[in-house]
Formats: structure tokens, sequence, C-alpha cells
């Protein structure tokens, strides 16, 4: 727990303080603590409600990286307890509780991710019922009695709610309460983690010092905007770019985002010199580039960094070939054309036409090619979550079968053969291929 840390210089201070941070409280007491040479113990705490991390964890978790190089030391904290209870997060609902084998399964993936980040050598993993499973009713009584209903009534997302006369669970106060102590447990120096656990950090920070702590740093990173431009990158609104997307995915969804938005991605995920994002800035703003080029050079900085070089170049000519010239990509997932596979999409769209009828009763198909339902076929291999989505999708206007545009007058039924390609948005191709392949 002890130790020394490489004393900060004052060239590191600007990279380290400044870029791709929103707030520190409080940053005077940081500077000098990194002075100091004082190893400091790094908290940063997860929810694994959801298994996957994107680019919008990358901005806090680049900056672990950066201070464990300087010699510090992570902890992890696997929120297992608060995952039964659920943190609004700024939404109106809570989200469902957990059961111990979600959270373990959640948690084992989502440190896959965590480590392609951060040192694992130089982490140090901790769950909250190390301690909380011992917890006894008179310490949470103990717990609770350290803050007012008014002081939580002051967090935004709690305000608002109770302002517009929407529910509130006494279990949902105990969320920030839990999170603070878990800052006691491991006597956190300081918290990171994105500027919405701003009310989090702070009652970690109060709580510490009541119980005679010396009270933690609050780092916060700004919120990445997603790739739809207006709402924080999540995954819940599939506006994301998953650290695990595989290359061409991480590329294309890169090359997706809106102009406005190159110099804050190169800012909070790339490691490009200040000096040359500066130049970049100004190029923009006397177009004197196309926003095309620091895209490229954007998604290959995030192919790089998630898989290395050859990959980013690989996906930089997969790029080209696909929606800058309309190729066909080489490579592509493959479904295979199966009588199961036909039945059920016969079978699913008789039901919902009235007929009360089983796969079974569908028959073996005699032809080389199928009519089908084009929605359900999309939700049956993959391509839309549902079959509402897969309207949505050829409503747009985003669904080709061979080449051909599947237009919403003629959705029901499609034509497919073995070798058809189907491909959803300028991204998403599937080749069907016969059974026995």
């Amino acid at each position: 727990m002890k130790g020394q840390a490489r004393k900060i210089t004052e060239q590191e201070i600007h990279p380290l303080m400044r870029r791709g941070v929103a707030e520190i409280i409080v940053e005077e007491e940081m500077i000098e603590m990194l002075r100091s040479g004082k190893k400091l113990r790094l908290k940063e705490g997860f929810d694994p409600s959801f298994p996957d991390i994107h680019l919008g964890h990358m901005v806090s978790l680049r900056k672990l990286r950066q201070f464990q190089e300087l010699g510090h030391q992570v902890v992890l904290i696997v929120a297992d307890w608060t995952a039964r209870i659920g943190d609004p997060s700024g939404v109106s609902v809570t989200r469902p509780m957990l059961t111990v084998e979600q959270v373990r399964a959640n948690a084992q993936t989502y440190m896959e991710q965590f480590f392609k980040i951060v040192d694992k050598e130089r982490t140090e993993v901790r769950w909250q019922s190390e301690w909380f499973d011992k917890f006894t009713l008179t310490e949470i009584i103990q717990l609770t009695s350290k803050f007012t209903v008014a002081q939580f009534l002051a967090r935004d997302d709690f305000n608002a709610r109770y302002n517009a006369g929407r529910p509130i669970a006494l279990t949902e106060f105990m969320y920030p309460l839990l999170q603070a102590y878990d800052s006691v447990a491991i006597e956190a120096d300081v918290e990171f983690g994105g500027i919405d656990q701003k009310f989090n950090f702070l009652v970690g920070r109060e709580l510490q010092s009541t119980l005679g702590q010396r009270p933690q740093q609050c780092f916060m990173t700004p919120l990445l905007v997603g790739t739809d431009g207006s709402q924080k990158m999540s995954k819940s609104l599939n506006n994301y770019i998953g650290v695990t997307d595989q290359p061409e995915d991480i590329y294309g969804k890169t090359m997706s985002i809106r102009d406005d938005l190159i110099i804050q991605y190169f800012e909070l995920v790339t490691d490009v010199p200040d000096a040359e994002l500066a130049e970049f800035r100004q190029a923009l703003e006397n177009n004197a580039v196309n926003p095309m080029e620091l895209k490229k050079r954007l998604a290959s900085e995030m192919v790089t960094q998630l898989y290395d070089k050859q990959a980013a170049s690989e996906a930089e000519a997969n790029f080209e070939r696909v929606h800058q010239k309309g190729e066909i990509p080489e490579e592509m997932p493959q479904v295979k054309i199966t009588e199961e596979l036909l039945q059920r999409i016969k079978a699913r769209s008789l039901k919902e036409k009235g007929f009360v009828v089983s796969t079974r009763e569908v028959g073996k198909p005699e032809t080389e090619e199928w009519e089908v339902s084009v929605p359900l076929l999309l939700y049956e291999i993959g391509l839309a979550k549902s079959r509402s989505e897969a309207k949505r999708l050829i409503k747009q206007e985003a669904v080709r079968i061979d080449n051909k545009t599947i237009y919403e007058d003629y959705e029901e039924h499609g034509t497919i053969k073995v070798g058809s390609i189907i491909n959803v948005g300028k991204r998403r191709f599937v080749k069907l291929i016969d059974s026995d392949s």
C-alpha cells in the first residue's frame, strides 16, 4: 500500500491535469500530492449491470493508465452490491437488480476489456462484498446518519424526479452512500470517473473526512458524445464504439461521427500531441483540410490503440473499398440457409397473418430461391433486434439484398438464395451459404 511514485515534472502537469479533464476537486491539492512523490491510491468503480466498455469509458481509463506510468496504484472496485440496488444515473427509472451470477459474468467480461487499456500488473481488484457482506443493520443505520435527505435531494436527477412527483426508492439513496464507503474501505486518495458522477464523488469525500480520513480528490473527465452527435456515448442508445468491436467496425463508426466532434475525439481518446491538434483545429476553421482526412487519421489511431497498425491499415482499406468505392467487403459473417431457418421464418409469417401453424407443417423448401419475410429474416439472422427494428431499417431504405434496396412497399417479401449478400447500412454485411457448407 505504501511507497513512492515518480514526482511529476512541470512539463507533465498540463497534459495530465488539463487534457481530457472536466473538473478536479481540489486541483491545487492534487498537484501538490503529485509533486510530493507519494504513491496514490486511485479508485475507479464500475457498475457490472452492463459488461461492455466503449470509448466513453476510455476517457477516464486512459487517465488511470497515465497515472500508473508515474508509479501510482489503481484500485478497481467491482460494485457487486450496488449492482443489486441500481443507480438512476440521470434517468427516471432504476436499473434492474442482478443476481450474483450475472454480476460475476459481467465483471469478468468487463475486466478483460478494462485491461486492454489499464495495466493489469499495477491494478488491485476489490469487490464491495469484501466489506458489505460483513455489514450489520447497526452499521447501515450509522452510515445513513452521516447525511440528510436534503443533501441527497440536491443531486440533479433526484431533485428533478422529486419536483416532478416521480417516485424515488429509499434504496436509491443508498447507492451514493455505499459508493462513498468504498472510498473509506480502500482509503482512496483520488476517485476517477465521468463528470456525471460528481455528486457521488463528493459524498465519498465528505464521508472520508467525517470518519477521520484525508478526503479524496475527485478527478472527473468529460462525457464523450456518441456517434449520434447529440447524447453521451451509451450502449443503450446504440451510439457507441465498443473497445472489442471488430477493427473495421471501429473504423467505420469513427468515420460516421459529426465533423464538429473530430477534435473532441482526438483530445479525449488519442495521444496525438496538443501542438498537432492545434494545427487540426486551425485547418478545420479555415476549411484548409477535408474533415474526412482527419477522421481517417482518428479512426486509424483508434484501431491501432485497441489492436495494432496492421489492423488499422486493413480497416482503412476495407472502408475505402466498401464505403468510398461501393464494393463488397472481402470477408463478412456467414449464415447457413437451413431448412429449419426457412421453416421458422415462414411459420412466424403465417402466425402473424392469423394462421395457427407449427414449423413442422410448413414443409421442406424445394427450390433454390425462396421468398421470405424480410423483417423476419433480418431478425432471425441477427441483423435486427426485433421485427419492428427491421421494419424501421427498411423504412429508412437501409436494407439491401444482392445490391437491391428493399423498399417499404414490398418489405414483406424478398428473394434470397445461396450466395445472397444482405447488408444493413454501410457496415453490416452477411452472406447466406448452403447448409452443407
